[in-house]
């Protein structure tokens, strides 16, 4: 298999009102907790730019690039981007590991009455090995812990859309982990800074990619249909 990019124009204009008043909820709730938690901060948590996030989860959903409606957000923190996706007509869950974020995760899904399927666990497969493995002394991501996938009930080929912010020196890790479990058709999205966002295509090696058929707007259903639960249920 191999990634291959996609090309994605962002969605121009204003914000929904609906996608605003998510955006700065998230952000100032986001601050807040860097606040209160100056003397003991999650290292690994950094947001990334939602409004921009928005725009290209927006313009995915619009172009029909995705190969169907089931969205993961791999490590989700406050899990805004799974909010995101939600708003964007996804199906959206996440998987983050410390309980704080999922406690604030849920607490701002809940608020904004998303159905957003949030657990408690680890998004690298328990028998990934050395795919996992980090030549950066500063990496950050989690080893060990429940497995967010069977807490979810859904197996990493089901995402049709994967968004992942990984720390430097991680990218790398996520990429191996998307290439060898997600399905072939599924997207990558990947938050990087100051470079904004990328996208990438899960392809087998030499085949273009085709053109997928997956509408997000609501009510729309794809490819495996796979069972919705009630926000917050784990």
């Amino acid at each position: 298999m191999a990634l291959v990019h996609v090309d994605v124009e962002p969605s121009q204009g204003p914000l929904p009102e609906r996608v605003a008043a998510f955006v700065r909820a998230a952000n100032e709730r986001i601050d807040a907790f860097f606040e209160e938690r100056w003397k003991d901060p999650i290292v690994a948590f950094v947001p990334s730019d939602l409004a921009l996030t928005w725009r290209v989860l927006d313009a995915i959903g619009r172009a029909k690039l995705a190969p169907g409606p089931v969205f993961c957000e791999w490590g989700c923190g406050f899990a805004a981007v799974a909010g995101l996706a939600a708003l964007a007509g996804f199906q959206a869950c996440g998987i983050e590991i410390e309980r704080p974020l999922l406690e604030q995760a849920r607490r701002l899904a809940g608020d904004f009455e998303l159905n957003v399927d949030l657990v408690h666990g680890n998004f690298v497969p328990d028998d990934a090995g050395e795919l996992a493995d980090c030549a950066n002394e500063f990496s950050w991501l989690a080893e060990g812990g429940p497995d967010g996938h069977e807490a979810l009930e859904l197996d990493p080929d089901d995402f049709d859309v994967v968004f992942a912010y990984p720390w430097p020196g991680e990218e790398e890790v996520i990429l191996r982990l998307f290439d060898a479990y997600a399905a072939e058709q599924a997207l990558l999205v990947t938050f990087r800074g100051m470079e904004g966002l990328r996208v990438q295509r899960k392809v087998s090696a030499g085949r273009p990619a085709s053109i997928p058929r997956f509408d997000s707007r609501p009510g729309r259903r794809g490819r495996n249909d796979p069972p919705r639960r009630e926000q917050g249920a784990r």
